[in-house]
């Protein structure tokens, strides 16, 4: 008998909570615009990055999943705003995969979700490398705040726990298709 996942409760639980009442509308746009402002203290620590996005100054991505979705603009300065809802996007990027649950577990063994790509190449290949070269850099960010030394053992313990979990995760049926 294959053992089944003890959160296989996780992966309805979302749809039950997206079916019922919807957020109202500020909310959902003040989540978008702190979404957007980390974006952009991410792309502040890469001049690359933002150098490479002030090249499509003025167009326009829709980030979609499920029936969230978000469209961003590339600003003159390499960093991103808001656009319009009624914006039409250059580029229209949709995570195929609908399980937040296999969303995270694929992230815990490190790899990307589905994504249907539509629009124009070029910004499409930019928006790809900043996916692959782009990080935050967390213990950094944690350095300003606590100093040098408690950021590196935090992030060192983080690093360790992060492992942890994804040999847990690798090693489990339900990730391996077992189940």
């Amino acid at each position: 008998m294959t053992p089944k996942s003890p959160f296989t409760f996780l992966d309805g639980l979302f749809e039950r909570i997206a079916s019922g009442p919807q957020p109202p509308q500020w909310l959902v746009h003040e989540v978008q615009h702190r979404a957007m402002l980390f974006l952009n203290h991410v792309l502040m620590q890469e001049p690359e990055a933002m150098e490479r996005l002030g090249d499509q100054s003025g167009r326009i991505a829709r980030v979609q999943w499920r029936a969230y979705s978000m469209a961003l603009q590339i600003t003159p300065a390499g960093l991103l705003d808001l656009a319009p809802a009624s914006a039409t996007p250059d580029l229209r990027i949709e995570v195929a995969d609908t399980s937040p649950l296999s969303i995270a577990q694929g992230a815990m063994r490190g790899d990307k979700p589905t994504i249907l790509i539509d629009g124009d190449v070029k910004f499409a290949a930019e928006i790809n490398w900043l996916v692959d070269n782009v990080r935050w850099d967390v213990e950094e960010d944690l350095a300003r705040v606590i100093g040098d030394a408690p950021a590196h053992a935090v992030g060192s313990v983080a690093r360790r726990v992060a492992q942890a979990l994804r040999g847990f995760v690798a090693s489990m049926p339900f990730s391996r298709g077992d189940v």
